[in-house]
């Protein structure tokens, strides 16, 4: 059950049948009514804003709304007490039984806990990671391929149906400067001094493996030759290559995808001329002059005229060219073709998560996707600020395979693959990270994944050793969850089980709000409680897990300790991290 959402319905229920009584207006419009927690949780429980949005419509002053609504409220059984706070505010309590019985929902479900319908099917496109195919994945990349992926994880909880997508940018002067840098490495691979690698072409050694590839494929046939006729074949298998290593760094991090989409191939299907000329058909691209750039004027700027999308109409800045001078499309023509793609293959909402050089991405991509499908879908970009990488807060050096940075597969090497995704997901995804190699391992309560990873791991030990004694004869996950559970009135067991009851709330919520982070704050506010209480048994014996005396007692705060170990193993599912059983 969502607690929330279960008294957004008895506060409307409520509402109907003041109306019916005659004590307030029928046909009231509820759509901003809202029940969250309180401001202040000294509040209650549980608060509603119903007095508040509703007093217009009413005629009526919210705290008259407020009064009726609470004299209402405290028939529920449920509640135990209901008071107005400032101008009208609703706040309530609710029983210990109340909350026992959430407990017994988490029990009911175990790790898939939280799962929601709110999605209610909708297809959502997740594009993510979509690096250039140019060489191996670095440390930035990390960040937006856990938080897309993680975000899918976290809209196919909420109830939608998510396609994991990466785009290859697989066309443009990059990968022209690919194939040469690759025939470059094949030449070294035929026994060729290429001495120092050449200024504008990629320095990695990764591309040795490529070059050797085309050796062994075509002996010295490109030897000599003129770019013209080598440029083609070996910048296919160039990329090819790329690509079989990109994936291969992404399954060292536990990344998928479901769909690979390919810029070229966009271009030789017709796809970016065919989505233009719907643009074109709407009065949407027209010849113009762009104003100059503010600030600095660039020494190579000319007014002239390009061929122009009227982003302007749709909330961007300024019109954006869809041509280069030398005719060719610009990457964003071939943009809003894919996204159209995208959108004709069923997918009107769409996320697009992008790196920290792409802020100036995000309003001319939104205009295009709604000009080019009528206004029937959305898009949202998240960025993904730059992972700053440590050790001891001393900054790492860059990699000798990259030639210019420290490559992800180093970085999950050292740390392991759950370590990594965790903290890529403990800072909002428009903040900086640090991300300090001493720190990731370091067993304290300031490193958020070993403290919730500790917490999962003891509810284990505790369980473990309760199954090793006599105290309760049966610990089964059936007898756990039809354990009786009154015994639990301690307001820090209370107040856990609060906690573990509003799992559902924040998946629903961050799935909004495409916020995967709040699940890493949450887990680690789990983490807290837990050991929190855990450490009151060693002050207090009477609030200890297991009582030698009191097989009754021990049972109910047994199924406390397994349902914990569930909603943490549920959280660190949509994150991807593999929950430990126990902690060496």
């Amino acid at each position: 059950m969502n607690v929330f959402s279960y008294f957004h319905a008895e506060i409307v229920d409520l509402l109907g049948k003041l109306a019916a009584e005659g004590k307030l207006p029928a046909a009231l419009d509820l759509a901003k009514l809202v029940v969250e927690p309180p401001r202040d949780a000294a509040h209650g429980d549980l608060s509603t804003n119903a007095a508040l949005v509703l007093t217009k419509q009413a005629g009526m002053p919210p705290r008259a709304i407020a009064e009726l609504l609470a004299a209402a409220l405290r028939a529920h059984p449920a509640v135990t007490e209901a008071a107005i706070a400032g101008p009208g505010f609703l706040n309530w309590r609710l029983t210990d039984a109340f909350w026992q019985a959430r407990l017994k929902d988490v029990l009911a479900a175990g790790p898939a806990y939280g799962a929601s319908t709110m999605g209610h099917g909708v297809k959502v496109n997740v594009e993510f990671v979509s690096a250039n195919p140019t060489g191996p994945m670095h440390v930035g990349h990390a960040r937006g391929a856990v938080f897309g992926d993680a975000l899918a994880s976290l809209l196919v909880k909420a109830g939608f149906d998510v396609c994991r997508e990466y785009y290859i940018n697989d066309a443009g002067a990059q990968v022209d400067v690919l194939a040469r840098s690759a025939y470059l490495r094949y030449r070294e691979a035929l026994g060729q001094e290429i001495g120092e690698i050449p200024q504008g072409l990629y320095p990695g050694d990764y591309l040795k493996a490529a070059g050797q590839a085309i050796a062994d494929r075509d002996g010295d046939k490109w030897l000599g030759k003129d770019e013209s006729l080598w440029l083609e074949p070996i910048r296919s298998l160039a990329i090819d290559a790329m690509l079989a290593m990109i994936k291969e760094d992404l399954a060292s991090l536990g990344v998928r995808h479901d769909v690979f989409t390919s810029e070229r191939a966009l271009h030789a299907s017709g796809a970016v001329d065919k989505a233009l000329a719907t643009l074109e058909g709407a009065g949407l691209i027209y010849q113009g002059v762009l104003e100059p750039p503010k600030g600095k004027l660039p020494d190579d700027w000319e007014p002239r005229p390009q061929t122009l999308f009227a982003a302007t109409r749709f909330g961007d800045d300024v019109d954006r060219p869809l041509k280069k001078s030398d005719g060719a499309f610009t990457y964003f023509a071939a943009d809003i073709a894919y996204h159209l793609d995208k959108y004709r293959r069923g997918y009107a909402q769409q996320i697009d998560v992008l790196g920290a050089d792409h802020g100036g991405y995000v309003k001319r991509m939104q205009a295009a996707v709604t000009a080019i499908t009528n206004g029937h879908g959305a898009l949202d970009v998240k960025i993904c600020q730059l992972v700053q990488l440590l050790d001891h807060g001393e900054p790492v050096k860059m990699s000798k395979r990259s030639g210019t940075f420290v490559t992800l597969r180093e970085v999950v090497d050292q740390v392991g693959k759950d370590i990594v995704r965790f903290m890529m997901l403990t800072r909002k995804n428009d903040q900086t990270l640090d991300f300090d190699f001493a720190k990731v391992i370091d067993q304290s309560r300031d490193n958020m994944v070993w403290y919730v990873q500790y917490a999962h791991a003891r509810a284990q030990s505790v369980l473990r050793r309760a199954r090793s004694e006599d105290t309760v004869s049966d610990l089964t996950a059936p007898a756990l969850a039809a354990a009786e559970l009154s015994p639990l009135v301690d307001p820090s067991e209370v107040a856990l089980i609060r906690l573990l009851a509003g799992w559902p709330r924040l998946i629903e919520s961050a799935a909004e709000a495409h916020e995967p982070h709040r699940v890493a704050f949450y887990l680690y506010e789990i983490a807290a409680q837990f050991h929190s209480l855990w450490n009151k048994g060693k002050e207090d014996a009477g609030l200890r897990f297991v009582l030698a005396d009191d097989a009754k007692t021990t049972l109910a705060r047994l199924a406390l300790v397994e349902a914990v170990g569930f909603v943490i193993a549920s959280g660190l599912d949509v994150f991807g991290v593999t929950p430990v059983m126990e902690l060496r």
